[in-house]
């Protein structure tokens, strides 16, 4: 379809959408609203705008990582002319109230864009219902090949390039196609839409079963994000007093994957910044898990993850100062 465009992934997608609309736009307004919480390619393509001059607005979180359409509303000035939030975070699951957002942007004659990266092909979306002018996506978050993405652009948003070069996708994305890879997305579209709803339930199941197995058998353990309004296949905790990378390490030679909460790299021992916003305690910021459900998961790999979580948490608990004796299994 016309109104969308095919891109390299999620990162060129939120890059495409956030620059495009800001440069189309400079005359009119030079505002942009964003949240705490998104995703890297969107915090990062802001601050690039700042140093051009743009002012953007980051917005807190409450403790489960929902944006207040309220705060969105408060937010806009008469020189806003975008609001990117999210569909629903990446790192702790938390499913945004975009709709509502996206009424408000509307209400207000302002460019909404989202990042639905996580959601695309895992929930219904339905851009007119979600009021979304913008929205980006990528094919690998539904078992799609690696380095395609999309991004939708409502017919009449006023937007440019941030690539030059070839008239490729009507001029707006200069770039050789990559057709294997398009092919390949639309296929992993066609595979998803088949069995959305049932998959949809079927990881909901599973994740509520790992949510209450945990914490049933752990204390000092707690879940980020929301409890409910949450991703189907997201599950982020963090355990009091424990690294995170250390419980990685010894999962994964039990055969576990699953990945940190807290992004810690050689000269940053601080936790991600989904985890501040949310106001997580620092006993608890540096030791969190996420695990990512899939199409390929099965009931045995949720009971897996229950025996081995424990017998973890117990070990490296055995060996930390900091434990206090909390309970392991």
């Amino acid at each position: 379809p016309a109104e969308v465009v095919f891109t390299s992934g999620g990162t060129e997608s939120d890059n495409f959408a956030i620059k495009g609309v800001a440069w189309a736009n400079r005359n009119k307004g030079d505002h942009i609203i964003i949240s705490q919480i998104e995703h890297h390619a969107v915090l990062l393509t802001c601050r690039f705008l700042e140093e051009e001059g743009f002012k953007v607005t980051r917005l807190p979180v409450d403790k489960d990582g929902l944006v207040d359409p309220a705060e969105v509303a408060k937010a806009i000035t008469d020189r806003t002319i975008l609001i990117s939030i999210m569909h629903a975070n990446n790192e702790i699951g938390t499913i945004e109230p975009i709709a509502e957002i996206g009424r408000i942007a509307k209400e207000r004659k302002v460019y909404f864009h989202t990042d639905a990266v996580q959601t695309f092909g895992h929930l219904p979306l339905a851009v007119d219902e979600l009021n979304v002018d913008l929205l980006s996506a990528s094919a690998h978050k539904l078992c799609g090949p690696k380095g395609v993405g999309l991004l939708y652009i409502r017919e009449g948003t006023r937007i440019v390039p941030f690539m030059h070069g070839g008239e490729q996708e009507s001029g707006r994305r200069a770039s050789t196609q990559n057709v294997p890879g398009i092919v390949g997305f639309g296929k992993a579209v066609e595979l998803a839409a088949a069995t959305q709803a049932e998959e949809a339930a079927r990881l909901t199941a599973f994740r509520d079963r790992f949510i209450e197995g945990i914490l049933d058998r752990l204390d000092g353990i707690r879940l980020n994000g929301h409890p409910t309004r949450r991703l189907p296949n997201n599950v982020n905790l963090s355990v009091e007093s424990i690294e995170g990378e250390g419980m990685i390490l010894s999962l994964d030679m039990l055969g576990i994957a699953c990945s940190t909460g807290s992004a810690c790299s050689s000269s940053s021992l601080e936790p991600s910044h989904c985890l501040i916003a949310i106001g997580l305690p620092h006993e608890f910021s540096h030791g969190s898990l996420r695990f990512s459900l899939g199409r390929y998961t099965k009931e045995s790999d949720i009971d897996a993850v229950l025996e081995a979580l424990p017998q973890v948490v117990r070990r490296l608990r055995a060996l930390s100062p900091l434990s206090g004796g909390k309970k392991s299994a």
